[in-house]
């Protein structure tokens, strides 16, 4: 997984696949689903970054702990 800040396009981006992007989907204003040809979700992009974010460009990457 890949998480981009562009400061220049104020725009997030989080790259779950390095697989190609088939089909692009408007789910919100501002907020695109990339698809590959199976329909599995390849990546997630955030327009207008900053004013949806906190703070864009700072991430905070947690695991959960395995219950069992």
């Amino acid at each position: 997984m890949k998480v981009i800040y562009d400061r220049e396009t104020d725009t997030l981006t989080i790259i779950f696949t390095e697989t190609p992007v088939a089909e692009s989907d408007e789910d919100k204003p501002g907020v695109i689903l990339d698809y590959d040809d199976k329909g599995n979700l390849v990546s997630l992009e955030i327009m207008d970054a900053s004013q949806r974010v906190n703070v864009p460009s700072r991430i905070d990457y947690q695991v959960s702990p395995l219950v069992g």
